[in-house]
């Protein structure tokens, strides 16, 4: 089976990413810290099985200090909850929440867990960050994103 890209957004229509690039302006411009985004990013593109994301996000999430140890372990953070904050164990479960939500929405734990974790607009960057790498994750994917040379 061929892994070939099957089209380039970018080449073909650079505008169709405009507002996906206002959205990340958005969502990086401080209220959560870089590291929190990172894995937000990689646990939604984990589960979604994004290699191009990943392999982004990981570096991203390295670069911004996140201890390897939390990268490798990540998939099953659950199993580690002393590896990972308080304000990481909400943004990941809110992640896998609204990452799968048609499973069965997102919970009124998950929920009360993640507004009683952070403020109102911690909480709405948040829930737009989850957005955002879900749509990039579908765009990656449907199109077989070539990963960058190393």
């Amino acid at each position: 089976m061929s892994h070939d890209e099957r089209l380039s957004v970018q080449q073909v229509d650079e505008a169709a990413y405009k507002p996906m690039y206002q959205m990340e302006k958005y969502i990086h411009s401080g209220v959560l810290d870089e590291g929190l985004l990172g894995i937000v990013k990689i646990r939604a593109s984990q589960i979604n099985g994004c290699a191009f994301c990943l392999d982004m996000h990981a570096r991203e999430a390295r670069s911004a200090g996140i201890d390897q140890r939390k990268l490798d372990v990540l998939a099953g953070w659950r199993e580690a909850p002393d590896l990972y904050t308080e304000r990481e164990r909400a943004a990941l479960a809110l992640t896998e929440s609204v990452t799968l939500i048609g499973q069965d929405g997102v919970p009124d734990d998950v929920w009360r867990t993640a507004s009683s974790t952070f403020d109102d607009q911690e909480l709405v960057t948040a829930l737009m960050a989850i957005s955002a790498i879900n749509v990039w994750n579908r765009l990656a994917i449907a199109t077989r994103q070539s990963l960058p040379d190393a």
